[in-house]
């Protein structure tokens, strides 16, 4: 599979995210990501008019509930036609298997389908001290991708430090979708586990998930660029 730069537009409504897309005019459209805040503002439109405009779409709405709210939830978002849906893998086989399955259409068509192991702003310490899950983060990584492996998904969402470990685990063939790429001597800014588009080629990324390095950057198409010579070559 060819490797690629999803753009996180994660923006607050239809002008600033148009506004944004307005700068790339060369004829390749970047992947983008449409995440809570865009969604929950504009609605499925935005999703409509990002699709119009020739953008590839992962929406990223991390749905997480029982499996029957989920299934129910999934078949709606099949109908937007975007390239890339998400759950959280803590969910269960269960409710992974029904996304799947609402996700799923007539003609056996679906977009890709992935689960968050965990956030990319989640420490082990965390992990272990709040959420009560006394294994590492490695294992817990480890058994959450093979969880969505067994639901029929198609990978994970995962830091890039642990794409290889998903990799050796699932097979190649499993994607890894990582965030948390910052350039070199960037700040983390929210993020804990993180790493540079050029390591995260090298650790088995499929795709990077890249927002702020790029969206706030003085000049957003060369950021952009940088990321898909450093990544993609």
């Amino acid at each position: 599979m060819n490797k690629d730069v999803i753009i996180a537009c994660d923006f607050s409504g239809k002008t600033q995210v148009t506004d944004f897309l307005d700068l790339f005019k060369e004829s390749r459209k970047p992947f983008v990501k449409i995440g809570m805040e865009l969604f929950y503002s504009e609605g499925p439109e935005i999703v409509r008019e990002i699709k119009r405009r020739g953008h590839r779409i992962f929406l990223d709405l991390k749905l997480h509930d029982i499996p029957n709210t989920v299934r129910k939830a999934m078949a709606v978002l099949s109908g937007l036609d975007v390239d890339m849906v998400n759950v959280h893998a803590s969910g269960t086989i269960a409710m992974m298997e029904a996304a799947r399955e609402g996700l799923t259409r007539p003609d056996g068509s679906r977009p890709l389908l992935i689960a968050v192991t965990q956030l990319t702003s989640t420490s082990e310490e965390r992990m272990q001290s709040e959420l009560l899950i006394g294994a590492t983060m490695e294992d817990t990584i480890a058994c959450y991708a093979l969880n969505a492996r067994k639901a029929g998904l198609d990978g994970v969402v995962c830091s890039p430090r642990e794409a290889g470990l998903v990799k050796e685990m699932c097979g190649g063939d499993f994607l890894t979708v990582t965030p948390g790429i910052r350039f070199e001597g960037a700040t983390a800014d929210d993020q804990v586990r993180i790493t540079t588009p050029a390591r995260a080629r090298e650790l088995g990324s499929d795709y990077i998930v890249v927002g702020r390095p790029v969206t706030a950057a003085p000049d957003p198409v060369a950021a952009y660029k940088r990321c898909l010579n450093e990544f993609c070559q």
